[in-house]
């Protein structure tokens, strides 16, 4: 092999003088090909040395020329993957579905739907478009996003992903989107084969999540009126006239099935540095939205690590009332995961910020927003807080959004009429979704 690679060596030393002698080629084609001859003289001598004189240790080629590569690796395809939605109330089955379809590519982009697509498709929003893009931005898994996407994946606009966007596959759930007239809101995608398809996250959905706001109301004497127990029966997902599903109201409880597999796949998977300044904010973060994303993004920006004290129900319900949190301890866990600015939560996180506490997680400082519901803190209470004053590591910061569970809430009562007719399509294709998935592998 060694002598093989000589020959070679001389052959390409002799070629070049036929070559620039015969040819009359530049000096740059003869500077390349010496370089080549003297590369592979280089390499048969070392050949040789390694063979007879086996007992001194040579350098390698390639450590004495880590930049050289003969046989370079042809660069791999970024597969770009595109989702869309309208990420009304957004939860962790959006989060979950985004998750599944950053797997089967290496980007993902996201097209948000715009507020007049929903209007005409299935009915008002319930976020604004601002606060919808806010969610989704906010997702760990998401690369791009796309405003004002359309409902239904038109040709011209498939072709606009493939073109301008770069897309390789659109995704979407395997419960199937419907437009108005009947027709498969995917149908063109499918038909050119770049169509696939994810699990949907079972337990959860935004018709769901409306009936459990409806419920921690019903107390409520300024709410307590015909239209808000008709609006609540009719987002009572599940349920039947005379069914009992273990509530006098006959709204369904959350039937989210928690597993440790979910928490490792939405979990980072990394501890702080050991210098790591570590930040503490806790809360209930029920309804998880766009108020509680900001706040935590500033929250983040004073220190090396974020972690995330999520309430137990039975705090958040002591401090709000009975009926709350609308989303379970699990439910909201997932969606604080899903954050991009969360490095980790502690799940159950006691009301109390206490000194041992700083000293086991090596917190560097406890932060609290200035937006809060009005029934978060009572006359009397002991302050949660008092040990991160004693030892000078708290404070209040601005929250950059003005919105709260209560707020959300108080908009899907005020419109009433235009929620009922919402989500009486949206119960019937649930149903139809129920009475007839199979099994998808993969979530």
């Amino acid at each position: 092999m060694s002598i093989l690679l000589i020959i070679l060596g001389q052959g390409f030393g002799s070629s070049e003088k036929m070559v620039g002698g015969s040819s009359g080629q530049g000096d740059q084609g003869q500077v390349l090909q010496r370089l080549m001859g003297g590369l592979l003289l280089t390499v048969a001598i070392f050949g040789l040395s390694s063979h007879y004189l086996s007992f001194i240790s040579f350098p390698t080629i390639t450590s004495l020329f880590p930049a050289i590569t003969l046989f370079p690796k042809k660069k791999k395809k970024t597969v770009r993957v595109y989702m869309d939605g309208c990420f009304d109330l957004m939860h962790y089955g959006h989060a979950n579905a985004l998750r599944q379809a950053r797997a089967l590519g290496d980007e993902l982009v996201v097209g948000v739907v715009s507020d007049e697509e929903i209007i005409a498709n299935k009915g008002p929003p319930v976020m604004s478009m601002d606060e919808r893009m806010v969610m989704v931005s906010s997702v760990k898994w998401v690369d791009k996003v796309i405003a004002d996407a359309p409902y239904a994946i038109t040709e011209e606009f498939m072709n606009k992903l493939f073109t301008e966007y770069n897309i390789d596959y659109i995704i979407h759930g395997d419960d199937p989107c419907i437009l108005p007239d009947g027709s498969d809101a995917y149908a063109h995608a499918k038909k050119a084969g770049r169509y696939k398809q994810i699990k949907r996250t079972e337990g959860v959905s935004s018709t769901d999540i409306v009936g459990r706001m409806l419920l921690c109301v019903r107390d409520r004497q300024i709410l307590e009126t015909p239209n808000h127990a008709s609006l609540q029966r009719q987002f009572s997902h599940g349920s039947t006239p005379g069914q009992d599903n273990g509530n006098a109201s006959g709204t369904r409880i959350s039937h989210f099935l928690p597993t440790s597999r979910r928490i490792v796949q939405f979990s980072n998977g990394k501890g702080p540095r050991p210098d790591a300044r570590i930040v503490y904010m806790d809360g209930a973060f029920d309804l998880f939205h766009a108020g509680h994303v900001e706040i935590l993004k500033c929250a983040r920006d004073y220190g090396d690590f974020l972690l995330v004290g999520i309430h137990t129900d039975q705090t958040v319900s002591a401090h709000r009332g009975p009926h709350h949190p609308i989303m379970s301890l699990h439910e909201r866990s997932l969606s604080v995961l899903a954050c991009r600015y969360v490095d980790e939560v502690i799940i159950g996180a006691p009301s109390e910020v206490t000194k041992d506490m700083i000293k086991t997680f090596n917190i560097s400082l406890v932060l609290h927003g200035t937006v809060q519901e009005s029934e978060g803190v009572r006359n009397g209470e002991k302050d949660c807080y008092a040990a991160a004053k004693e030892l000078g590591i708290f404070k209040v910061i601005n929250s950059p959004r003005d919105l709260t569970t209560s707020t959300i809430i108080r908009r899907i009562v005020t419109n009433h009429e235009a929620y009922k007719k919402r989500n009486e399509k949206k119960a019937e294709s649930e149903k139809k979704y129920y009475a007839t998935k199979q099994f998808v592998t993969g979530d």
